[in-house]
């Protein structure tokens, strides 16, 4: 496949190897992504459901719905992922979701905001996420931990960015220049990097994966869709997934009720809140400096530990020291999985159809995704608080770590 043009021509005069610019390209788009994200979405819930009347229910509903789609459509984009590359695949994405946010500005009824905010969240939860982990475990094997750090923390950059974009903008304006500004800032620093600079895999410009000189062999496995899932890896991969993300999901979207419902401030609450995010991406970026050798079950292990322990520890949550814990706890399990998981799945069953397998697994993890949530809502107004919902959560990512223990690599 031809590369595009600013590629063919710089690849020859770098000094280092093109799968960094990949990396850095990744890292941008994935800066962008958080446009439909849990956390920018919390930023506009007071001032809609004000102007609106809409219930948090409703809102939380968007979420989850988007997710359904996203699952209905992420078998069908992985293929054209292997097939095509990660160039198209993310700059759609990209425009699907910059163009959608600033779309939300206009708004005016729940129909309205449900086909704009549900169109968004699907691409985000699906056909860029493929994007983002296809581009890099194309370029990428023995550096893939780090790579894949790296774009993660990116990410957690973009979810912390992102809502104070928006809370500024809404502080000149209102609402609606909240969502222009988020849009606009996903389509200026995500699209041309990756429509410029991105090329499908090393071997398109006469490369190889790492940056390996000429004669070294890369040993990595080559399954197929159908190959990967008959094997009992895939499915505790899936099964891992379907445990994990509606802990993920569900207590990130209502964790700041829950601790102002325990009695903590706005303010404080919004700290612990950053104390999460800060701690995912500490995460996040130790996970590349893990030994190689290290099975990534492991780390999958650690991540479901630290889970449960968090979703445990917020139950009884009252202000003081125990925020903290909390919030951190969950927060570094949250950044191992967002890094882990797609990693697993390239060092499970290689680069060849990444796309394809991956695809599959992401309509599990988006529907997991989207029944947290509402599960936690559905509690929540059923009990008066949100203990049930959290030891449920606390629960699942319990077993998740029995998963985790018994998933390894297949033979090829």
């Amino acid at each position: 496949m031809k590369p595009p043009f600013l590629p063919a021509l710089l690849i020859p005069r770098l000094p280092f190897y093109y799968g960094w610019v990949v990396l850095g390209c990744v890292c941008l788009a994935g800066f962008a992504r958080q446009g439909p994200a849990v956390a920018v979405l919390s930023i506009f819930v007071v001032p809609m459901t004000a102007e609106f009347g809409w219930s948090r229910t409703e809102i939380a509903g968007a979420v989850s719905v988007g997710g359904v789609l996203a699952a209905i459509v992420s078998p069908v984009i992985g293929p054209v992922l292997d097939r095509r590359g990660a160039r198209l695949v993310l700059c759609l994405a990209v425009l699907g979701v910059g163009l959608a946010t600033m779309a939300l500005s206009l708004v005016g009824s729940l129909l309205a905001f449900y086909l704009v905010f549900c169109f968004a969240r699907m691409v985000w939860a699906g056909p860029y996420d493929l994007g983002l982990y296809g581009a890099l475990n194309a370029w990428f094997v023995a550096r893939r931990a780090v790579a894949n750090s790296i774009a993660t923390l990116a990410q957690m950059a973009g979810l912390v960015a992102l809502p104070v974009i928006a809370q500024i903008a809404m502080r000149e304006g209102d609402w609606r220049a909240g969502w222009v500004a988020v849009g606009a800032t996903v389509l200026l620093i995500g699209f041309l990097p990756v429509w410029l600079l991105l090329v499908r895999r090393p071997e398109d410009v006469g490369l190889r994966v790492d940056g390996a000189a000429a004669g070294t062999v890369v040993v990595e496995p080559r399954f197929s869709r159908a190959q990967a899932m008959r094997t009992p890896a895939f499915w505790l991969l899936s099964l891992y997934t379907v445990l994990v993300y509606p802990v993920q999901a569900g207590v990130s979207l209502h964790q700041a009720p829950h601790l102002i419902e325990r009695g903590l401030a706005p303010m404080q609450a919004a700290a612990a809140i950053g104390l999460f995010s800060a701690m995912s991406a500490v995460a996040s970026f130790g996970i590349g400096f893990l030994p190689r050798r290290l099975p990534v079950r492991h780390g999958l292990v650690a991540s479901a530990v630290l889970l449960a322990a968090g979703s445990f520890a917020l139950v009884d949550v009252a202000p003081g020291a125990g925020v903290w814990l909390a919030a951190g706890l969950f927060g570094l399990g949250i950044g191992g999985i967002l890094t882990l998981l797609p990693m697993a799945w390239a060092d499970f069953f290689g680069r060849e159809s990444y796309g394809a397998i991956r695809g599959v697994a992401l309509s599990l993890q988006v529907l997991a995704q989207a029944v947290g949530p509402v599960l936690s809502g559905i509690l929540r107004d059923a009990s008066g608080d949100y203990t049930r919902s959290l030891l449920v959560f606390g629960a699942l990512a319990a077993l998740a770590t029995l998963v985790a223990f018994a998933a390894r690599r297949p033979a090829a």
